[in-house]
C-alpha cells in the first residue's frame, strides 16, 4: 500500500515526526538545500531579469535520486522544511526537483514539533508561499551580485581569496567604527563628593548632588579638595523624605536576538553555538520511554507573540507552582520591522521543567533549555514590588541624597536566575528611620575620582542586538554573519569581545572608497525592508533587483576606474632600502598580511616579513653551516611570520630546513630533534626531524625540564586547562604549572 512521504531537512527532525505519524508515513531528510547557484560562476542572468541558474549541489545527487524514487511511489508528498523564507525556498526547490503534480504536493509548517502541531500541519497542508520564495531568491541573488562582483576588487587590490558580503560587510563596519570610537575616545576626569552621617548609632553615606541649587560638577582633585573642606564645615539636616512604591516588570520571552544575547552573557555561548543547540531542542530530543520530542518552538523569530493555548498553560503552571498572586497575563508588542510569522521562543510544554528532563539532556542542551523555560515562565508572572525611600539632606550650599529600596513582593524574581536588577542597585544605601528637620551627625567627607569610559566593544550578543535595532539582517542570518567575518579573519574574538583585525579594517576602508554608500547601515536596512515587502506581496522581486542594480552598476564602473590609484594609496613608503637593487622598499598587502617589498617590482622581487611596527624581521645567524654549500645558516621568517632555517647564500643556494627548537625527540631510541612545523591552516606543531622514520608530533610546545618518572629530557607545556600542566612526551607523566607559565618557543 502506498505511503505518504514527509520530507524534512534533518535526520533528527525526521525521527521526531516519525514517532508522531506512525507506519503509514515515510519521513526522510533532505539534508538541507539540494539546489543552489553554481560555485564557479555568477549564475545570474543580469540581462534576463536576473534569472538565477540553479544547479544540484555536489554530493546531493544520490539524495535527490532517492527522493524522486520515493515520491513516485508515494500517495501524497508533504514538504516540511523549516517555517521561514529559507525553508520555503527549500520546499520550492524540492517541488521543482521531484517534478510531481501540484495536487500531490502539500506544504506543511510546524512552529513547534509536538504531536498536536504535527498532526494539525499534516491535516491542513497549504500551497508553497511563492512570495516567501521570491523574497529568499531576491536575497540570494543580491548576495551573489555583491559577493561575485565586489570580491574581485579586493583580490586585485589586497590579495586573492578575500570576499565581500552584502550584510557581513555592514556588520564589519559596525565593529570597525566602534573600535575607532574607542581608540579616539578621550576620557574626562570627574569627582564625586560624599559625606558619612549618622542618626544615633545608625551611620550611612550620602552623595552631594547640588551646589547652590545647580548640579554639582567637580572636574579635578583641587576642586574636590576644596569641596571636601567646605562640606565638612556645614550643618547637616534632613530636608525631605520621599517615599514611593515601585514595580519592575519581567522581560518578554526570547526572540532570536535576545536569546543569543542572554546565552552569551549568562552561559557563555557564542551566537552560532546558541543556534546549534536551539536547533536540537526544536527538532527533538529523546526523552526516555516518551521518545523523541520537540522541546522549544521555532528559534528563528523576531516576534513576541505567544499563542493563547501556550499562555493559558503557562498561567496554570505559575498558579500551581507559586500561587495565584504570582500570575499576571501579558501580551508583548513586537518591534515595528518584525515579520511576526512565528511565536516567541518558548518551551512547547511548560510542565516539562528543566529539572524533570535534565537526565535526558546534554549539559549544553539543559543550560539553554533552562534559560528559555525560565524566561517564558517569568514573562507571565507578576511584577516585583518595591518600597523606595529617597533622603534629601541640606548642608549649607549643598544638597545631598541617598536612596534605599526594599523588595516587598518578589513577583517574577521568585524564579531563580532571571535578571534581578537593572544595574543601579550598587547606588542603594540602607537608611534608618528618619524625619524631616532631624539634625544629623557628620563623620567625614570623601571624594572619589572617576573617568568617563569609552563605549564597550561588541560581544556577539550585543552585535546581534545592534544589528536588530538597526534593521540589519534577520533572525535566520545573525549567527552566520558573525561566523563569516570571524572565519575570514576580518574580526578576532578574545574574551568574548569582537575586535577588527588589521585586515578587517583595511577591507572596510577599501570597500568604503570603492563602493561608497553600498555598505551603509541605513542602505542595508532599507534593503531588508524591501525584502519584507516582497514577502508580503507588496513588491515584485525582479523590480527590487533592477532598482538595486541601477545604483550598483555605476559603483562598479567607478571602482574599476579608481582601483589602481587606491591600490597605490595602500602602499606605504618606508626608509628601508632594498639591498639587492638599491630602490626604496614599500609595505604591501599579501595573503598573510603586510610585508616589505621592493618598489622596483617586477624587475626586483625582493620581499621581507615585517613586525607590528613595519620594520623588517632581521635574519639571525646560528652556529651551523649549510649541508649543501657550507655557508652559515640563518633564521628567517616567511610572510606568515613563521620561522625557518635558510642558507645565507640564497639565491645561489636555496636550501631550507624547519626551525630546530633544540629539544631532543622524546621517543625512546630516536636521535632526532623537535622542529617547528605548521598545519595547512597555519597552526604550529612540533615534529621529529627524522620524519618519516620517526612520526612523533605534539601540538604543545617543548619546555625545559626532566621527567621524574622516566628521566626523559623533553617536557611539553599544555595550557588547555586552567593553570596548565607540564607533560612528559614519553611516559605521559603530568604535573601542574603556574597559570602564567609561558614558553618563548
Amino acid at each position: 500500500m502506498p505511503k505518504k512521504l514527509v520530507i524534512v531537512e534533518s535526520p533528527t527532525k525526521s525521527k521526531t515526526l516519525k514517532k508522531y505519524l506512525g507506519e503509514s508515513f515515510d519521513v526522510v531528510a533532505s539534508g538541507g538545500h539540494l539546489r543552489d547557484l553554481p560555485g564557479e560562476k555568477l549564475g545570474v542572468d543580469i540581462e534576463g531579469d536576473f534569472r538565477p541558474e540553479y544547479v544540484s549541489i555536489p554530493g546531493k545527487r544520490r539524495i535527490i535520486a532517492n527522493l524522486r524514487k520515493l515520491a513516485k511511489e508515494a500517495e501524497m508528498i508533504f514538504l516540511a522544511s523549516d517555517p521561514d523564507r529559507e525553508g520555503e525556498a527549500i520546499a520550492w526547490h524540492l517541488a521543482q526537483l521531484l517534478g510531481m503534480p501540484e495536487s500531490k504536493i502539500g506544504r506543511v509548517r510546524f512552529n513547534e514539533i509536538t504531536e498536536k502541531a504535527v498532526r494539525q500541519g499534516i491535516d491542513n497542508p497549504t500551497a508553497i508561499d511563492l512570495d516567501k520564495v521570491d523574497a529568499q531568491q531576491a536575497r540570494r541573488v543580491l548576495d551573489r551580485l555583491v559577493g561575485y562582483l565586489v570580491s574581485p576588487f579586493l583580490w586585485r587590490t589586497l590579495y586573492k581569496g578575500l570576499s565581500a558580503g552584502r550584510v557581513q560587510s555592514v556588520a564589519l563596519r559596525l565593529i570597525v567604527e566602534r573600535e575607532r570610537e574607542i581608540m579616539s575616545f578621550v576620557p574626562e576626569e570627574y569627582w564625586q563628593l560624599f559625606a558619612d552621617l549618622s542618626a544615633d548609632t545608625d551611620s550611612f553615606r550620602v552623595k552631594a548632588v547640588k551646589f547652590n541649587g545647580e548640579t554639582l560638577k567637580i572636574p579635578n582633585k583641587d576642586a574636590a579638595d576644596s569641596h571636601k573642606e567646605l562640606l565638612s564645615k556645614q550643618a547637616f539636616v534632613v530636608s525631605e523624605i520621599q517615599k514611593k512604591s515601585l514595580s519592575k516588570s519581567p522581560p518578554p520571552p526570547f526572540i532570536t536576538s535576545s536569546m543569543q544575547l542572554a546565552a552569551a552573557r549568562q552561559i557563555g555561548f557564542s551566537a552560532s553555538k546558541t543556534m546549534l543547540v536551539a536547533q536540537k531542542l526544536y527538532e527533538g530530543v529523546a526523552l526516555g520511554e516518551e521518545g523523541m520530542s520537540g522541546l522549544i518552538t521555532y528559534m528563528r523569530t523576531d516576534s513576541l507573540r505567544v499563542s493563547d493555548d501556550a499562555q493559558k498553560s503557562c498561567l496554570a503552571f505559575i498558579e500551581k507552582q507559586y500561587g495565584k498572586n504570582f500570575v499576571q497575563p501579558r501580551n508583548f508588542k513586537s518591534a515595528k520591522h518584525s515579520q511576526d510569522a512565528h511565536e516567541a521562543i518558548r518551551p512547547t510544554d511548560v510542565f516539562r521543567t528543566p529539572a524533570l528532563i535534565a537526565p535526558f539532556l546534554s549539559r549544553e542542551e539543559f543550560r539553554l533549555y533552562e534559560l528559555i523555560w525560565k524566561r517564558f515562565i517569568a514573562s507571565q508572572m507578576a511584577d516585583a514590588k518595591y518600597d523606595q525611600v529617597k533622603l534629601i539632606v541640606s548642608a549649607g550650599p549643598y544638597e545631598l541624597a541617598a536612596t534605599d529600596r526594599k523588595l516587598i513582593f518578589e513577583g517574577f524574581l521568585k524564579l531563580a536566575e532571571v535578571e534581578k536588577d537593572n544595574g543601579d542597585d550598587e547606588d542603594l544605601v540602607r537608611l534608618p528611620e528618619l524625619k524631616p528637620g532631624l539634625a544629623l551627625k557628620f563623620a567625614l567627607s570623601d571624594a572619589t575620582q572617576h573617568f568617563t569610559k569609552p563605549p564597550a566593544r561588541f560581544s556577539e550578543g550585543t552585535l546581534v542586538r545592534e544589528m536588530e535595532q538597526n534593521g540589519v539582517g534577520r533572525p535566520s542570518t545573525y549567527a552566520q554573519i558573525i561566523t563569516t567575518i570571524i572565519s575570514r579573519k576580518y574580526v578576532s574574538r578574545s574574551k568574548g569581545k569582537l575586535t577588527p583585525t588589521i585586515l578587517g579594517s583595511e577591507v572596510f576602508d577599501l570597500l568604503e572608497k570603492l563602493f561608497p554608500g553600498l555598505f551603509e547601515v541605513s542602505f542595508t536596512a532599507k534593503m531588508e525592508e524591501d525584502l519584507d515587502r516582497v514577502e508580503d506581496g507588496e513588491l515584485d522581486w525582479i523590480e527590487l533587483l533592477k532598482d538595486f542594480y541601477s545604483g550598483f552598476e555605476p559603483l562598479l564602473g567607478e571602482a574599476n576606474k579608481n582601483r589602481t590609484s587606491i591600490k597605490k594609496q595602500l602602499e606605504q613608503e618606508t626608509d628601508h632600502i632594498c639591498e639587492k637593487c638599491g630602490k626604496p622598499m614599500v609595505i604591501k598587502w599579501g595573503r598573510y598580511g603586510k610585508f616589505l617589498a621592493c618598489s622596483n617590482f617586477p624587475e626586483c622581487k625582493n620581499t621581507k616579513p615585517i613586525d607590528e611596527q613595519g620594520d623588517p624581521i632581521p635574519e639571525t645567524k646560528i652556529e651551523r653551516n649549510c649541508p649543501k654549500c657550507n655557508s652559515p645558516m640563518v633564521i628567517k621568517h616567511d610572510r606568515r611570520g613563521h620561522r625557518f632555517l635558510a642558507c645565507s647564500a640564497y639565491p645561489a643556494c636555496k636550501h631550507t630546513e624547519p626551525f630546530d627548537t633544540g629539544f631532543k625527540c622524546p621517543k625512546e631510541g630516536c636521535s632526532g630533534h623537535l622542529v617547528e612545523k605548521f598545519s595547512k591552516k597555519g597552526k604550529a606543531f612540533y615534529g621529529c626531524s627524522n620524519y618519516p622514520e620517526c612520526d612523533f608530533a605534539s601540538w604543545d610546545p617543548p619546555v625545559e625540564g626532566k621527567c621524574p618518572n622516566c628521566g626523559c629530557e623533553t617536557m611539553f607545556l599544555s595550557m588547555r586547562k586552567r593553570g596548565g600542566s607540564k607533560k612528559c612526551g614519553r611516559c605521559g607523566y603530568s604535573e601542574p604549572v603556574e597559570e602564567n607559565a609561558r614558553t618563548d618557543e
